[in-house]
């Protein structure tokens, strides 16, 4: 069995259960195809490779040749450690990725923040700044830089401005609320690192 799925955030919304609000966030988890099977006598380990067909060739038909040029026809190519079992995968086949979770199923989701540019302090790590009153001049400024400072060094790990967002990030033990079957749409319970249209990588949670 796969050990994960991908998937493409659409975006967040909402859901009524027993008269409760649950924030949820959408996930995209079709059009899906299997481009190449690794085997452990070939390839030193087992994986399947699949990719997700651009939005152009969504509605056409599918061609094997498109597994030629996978760069062309395929927005995301990614690969998905499998099992000893790699017998039921064929590539040309659609992937079912809602085959693999169930509803309240919880599970990890991995994603790449939002790209924040260069930040400062108060954006990046959330500091206050200087009082707004008294004659403080400190304004958003990081503060002290250390004592190493006359030595022309830096601790590490001190907290200055710098380039925010761009990084993997993992959401938790995030419950299924409900799987659209129809859609190939998964809405998953709170709030998933990315931006709309970027790519989810999700495993079923180990804790």
């Amino acid at each position: 069995m796969a050990a994960g799925i991908w998937g493409k955030k659409i975006g967040m919304t909402q859901v009524f259960t027993e008269n409760k609000v649950i924030p949820v966030t959408a996930i995209d988890i079709a059009n899906w195809v299997v481009t190449n099977v690794k085997t452990e006598a070939r390839d030193g380990y087992n994986a399947v490779q699949v990719g997700r067909l651009r939005d152009r060739y969504i509605q056409k038909e599918f061609n094997t040749d498109w597994l030629k040029k996978t760069s062309e026809y395929f927005a995301f190519v990614k690969e998905i450690a499998v099992g000893d079992d790699v017998s039921s995968y064929v590539p040309g086949n659609a992937m079912d990725f809602k085959a693999f979770l169930s509803q309240g199923d919880n599970v990890d989701i991995v994603g790449r923040t939002k790209g924040h540019g260069f930040a400062g302090v108060v954006k990046r790590y959330g500091f206050t700044g200087g009082v707004a009153s008294h004659g403080s001049d400190l304004g958003r400024k990081p503060g002290s830089s250390s004592s190493y400072r006359s030595q022309g060094r830096i601790i590490k790990g001190k907290k200055f401005p710098g380039h925010m967002g761009t990084i993997n990030q993992m959401m938790r033990n995030l419950e299924v609320v409900t799987i659209d079957t129809d859609a190939n749409i998964i809405l998953v319970k709170g709030s998933v690192s990315g931006k709309a249209g970027s790519l989810l990588s999700i495993r079923k949670s180990r804790k």
